[in-house]
């Protein structure tokens, strides 16, 4: 019975989180616009907007990490702030690639990039890659199935295990860069509103 009605919340969740995206002040005829938002379908357009804010969380957190801090871990048991980088570009490729039906290339970011211009730029260019599943990605299409961890798989849940993964190691990149003294994007302050004169 809980099963049932966790699962119902979190279909209510859903469709009124993208019930509320569909409503955004994009201007009309521009790619996002309600037209193209509709076509998609509620849920994916909630996936693709979620994605888009968990893309500019991350490349905020890569570039905002100083160059030295690339290497600090809290402790020996855990990645490197640099190595979360990698792996969170080497995992858009796993998840994305699914989505798409396509190879994933294998870069193994993780293992082969250490500077943080290097880690950035992986990291750009696998959340580019991983625009391409979100954008072509159609409440119907969503429901083809692949295989992910050896289940079979909707490939609207493997982008959504994306979306949830990237909040995962986001966590863990907050937590590195409060031990850092430094303030996260997400708890940025917005500058003030310009006065009027």
């Amino acid at each position: 019975m809980k099963f049932h009605a966790m699962a119902s919340a979190a279909v209510l969740f859903l469709v009124s989180g993208a019930a509320f995206a569909q409503d955004s002040k994009t201007p009309q005829g521009s790619p996002n616009s309600k037209v193209e938002q509709a076509s998609q379908g509620p849920f994916s357009t909630y996936n693709k907007i979620f994605f888009a804010r968990m893309k500019t969380i991350l490349v905020g957190s890569a570039e905002k990490m100083p160059e030295e801090n690339y290497n600090f871990k809290p402790t020996d048991a855990v990645r490197s702030y640099g190595q979360i980088v990698g792996h969170l570009a080497d995992a858009q490729y796993n998840f994305c690639s699914l989505a798409l039906g396509e190879t994933n290339p294998g870069l193994k970011i993780e293992e082969t990039k250490t500077t943080k211009a290097d880690l950035v730029a992986a990291l750009k260019g696998a959340l580019a890659y991983c625009d391409k599943a979100y954008d072509s990605m159609t409440d119907a299409s969503a429901t083809q199935t692949v295989k992910l961890f050896g289940m079979d798989m909707p490939k609207f849940g493997v982008l959504n295990i994306n979306n949830a993964h990237d909040m995962e190691h986001y966590g863990n990149l907050v937590t590195y860069m409060r031990l850092k003294n430094i303030v996260p994007p997400t708890s940025e302050q917005a500058p003030p509103a310009p006065q009027k004169k």
